[in-house]
């Protein structure tokens, strides 16, 4: 149905909390870089509208950290555009504060605790490659 595939691979040693938020502020950045998947409104039989979801699904993956680095280094590679979140980003309380910490580190050093991305089926299956359905 999709030429597409949108994945979220998580670091496998988060606490739940973690999980649920990082996963949040990944599939933000996918919805941001590709504002097409979102669908229409939704109206409850009272005509209570809410807001539009994703139409396309994504796949919640899990990894080790040496399993996230190389998919980070993967989609780098390629020239994919991707969600990512620092271990550091923990800490903070702001975007800008997100920012500022995210820049101190290069995919060398950086700590990933998640990593999101949209690309072709093909490609995004080769990128991350190595990466478990997250349970």
């Amino acid at each position: 149905m999709f030429d597409t595939k949108v994945a979220i691979v998580l670091r496998n040693d988060l606490k739940n909390w973690q999980l649920l938020n990082v996963t949040a502020f990944l599939m933000s950045g996918i919805v941001a870089q590709h504002p097409d998947i979102i669908g229409e409104p939704y109206i409850d039989r009272d005509k209570n509208i809410y807001n539009p979801l994703s139409r396309q699904p994504a796949i919640v993956l899990t990894a080790d950290q040496d399993t996230i680095a190389k998919v980070h280094r993967r989609a780098l590679e390629r020239g994919v555009t991707t969600s990512l979140y620092v271990e550091e980003m923990f800490s903070t309380g702001h975007d800008a504060a997100n920012r500022e910490v995210f820049g101190q580190f290069s995919p060398d050093d950086a700590k990933v605790v998640g990593i999101a991305l949209r690309a072709e089926k093909r490609v995004a299956d080769k990128i991350i490659k190595g990466a478990k359905m997250h349970p």
